[in-house]
This record gives structure tokens, sequence and C-alpha cells, in this order.
């Protein structure tokens, strides 16, 4: 496994996303990959399976500080004690002494964004969190973080697939040395099913997915967290890394439709 350094973090660049995962069905798909030899678990206070997710670390008996565990505060609860009462019951659901990373899930339109992290700092500076970080934030938002407010974020976790471009956010967060954590990564199942992917995958006697997880994790400074509830499709993912695509691959993926974005909450910042 391959690991991306960020803000004293040792960030496994291939992941398990759990969204739209609950209950016993989540508790089995993290018991499995950390089986597999997962070790970065992606999970948020909206994803209502932190209590799930904490029974699974707690039986699969690895060690602590060989795992990477992301959760992240919900963009209605981004005022100061909201913030700190969303933090203490992911801790406390999750049966941990602290997260590796916390994030901002998605920001909000009134949000108060030096408050905001003036609370993950100290967040940070109490050891409950070893970093913090923001998810769905476009390059104006990044700047303000980074530049205005200075904040070590560790990470911006963003939809990111062969179907979406993303060169302008990657391109900034490359520039601070800030990865970039793709969710979606493999399109919510359409990259599994395209044919010029299926084309390139029959060259490497390798699936479209896998064609789909390795062209993001070949790219510097770019993770990925795929769902997978089923231990052969987590199987699978991992498999991804022993893909090697060529230049004639890469061209062909350049050439697809860069402008699928499927997440689009009403909500959401303006991408452009």
């Amino acid at each position: 496994m391959d690991y991306l350094q960020t803000q004293g973090l040792s960030l496994p660049r291939l992941g398990l996303g759990t969204f739209r995962m609950q209950g016993d069905v989540c508790r089995a798909a993290v018991e499995s990959a950390l089986g597999l030899g997962y070790r970065h678990i992606d999970t948020a206070e909206m994803y209502a399976n932190e209590e799930a997710i904490g029974p699974a670390i707690a039986a699969s008996g690895v060690a602590r500080k060989d795992l990477h565990v992301t959760t992240k505060v919900w963009h209605e609860n981004l005022a100061p004690d909201a913030i700190r009462k969303a933090f203490d019951t992911s801790l406390q659901k999750l049966k941990l002494d602290h997260v590796d990373l916390y994030l901002v899930h998605w920001p909000s339109k009134n949000m108060n964004l030096p408050a905001v992290f003036e609370t993950l700092m100290k967040l940070k500076e109490e050891g409950r969190t070893r970093a913090i970080g923001v998810a769905n934030f476009n390059i104006a938002l990044l700047k303000t973080v980074v530049e205005e407010i200075k904040a070590p974020i560790a990470c911006n976790q963003i939809e990111y697939h062969v179907m979406l471009d993303q060169t302008p956010v990657r391109k900034y967060l490359a520039s601070k040395s800030i990865p970039l954590v793709a969710y979606c990564p493999l399109a919510q199942g359409r990259a599994a099913t395209n044919e010029a992917l299926i084309a390139i995958g029959r060259k490497h006697n390798a699936s479209a997915a896998q064609v789909a997880l390795k062209w993001l994790l070949d790219q510097d400074g770019v993770a990925a967290i795929p769902k997978a509830s089923r231990a052969e499709s987590q199987q699978a993912n991992l498999g991804a890394l022993k893909v090697k695509l060529d230049d004639e691959d890469r061209k062909a993926i350049a050439a697809l439709p860069k402008d699928q974005r499927f997440v689009k909450p009403a909500f959401a910042p303006a991408w452009d």
C-alpha cells in the first residue's frame, strides 16, 4: 500500500468509503476490509454508521497506530459549540479516544470559517484529532482556508473520477502540497460498464473499475475511497494497485467526457 504524507499523517492511498452502509452490513464490511489489509476507513456523522464502525475496529485486532480513521462534521453543525458536540458524539460512537482526520463535510453559506477552524485547531491541539481538513471545498474556499486563515488542512475530499475533470482544484492542492481524496472514484458504479474502460481492462486482465481506480491512484497526491460492502469488491479494489496503465490507456481515458458530476446537493458550493 502506498501512503501520502500530510500534516503528520501517513494516509493510505486506498481506503474504504462507507456512505450508505449501515448497521450489520457496515460492520461486516469494515471487518472484512480490515481483514483484507485495508487501513483507511472513511465515515461521517451524516452516514449514521459510526456506531457500526466502532465495534468493527475493536473486533479487528488491528493496532490503533496502524489504522487511519476519518470522520466529518455535517454542514448544519458548523457553529463552534455544534462542532464540539458533533465531534464528541462521533468519537463516542466510534469508541476511539482520537480520530486521525476530522473534516468539514460540506461548506455552508452562513459559516464563519475562522471560527470553524479555530475550533478544529483546538480539537487538534487537544490530541483528539491528529489532523483536520475539508471536503467539497471549491478553489475560492480553499484559498480562504489556506492563504487567509492559514489552517493546516491535511486534504480536500471531493468527487473525482474518470468522468469528471478536477484539474483546477487538483493543481491548486498540489501547489500547496495538500492531497486530494477522491470519493465516488468509480463514478457511482458507472465506470464498471464503460466500454472504453472495459477495453483497457481486457488488455491488462483487469476490470473496468480497476482501470478507473488505478488511473486516479497513478496521479501524484491523490487518494481514493471507493465504497465496497462485499469482500470480493474490496479485494478487487486492492487488485487495482497492481494494474499498469500505459500512455495509450491514459489517452483513451482522457477522451472520455469529463463533465459528469453525480453528487449535486442543493447546498453545494458553486464549482466554477
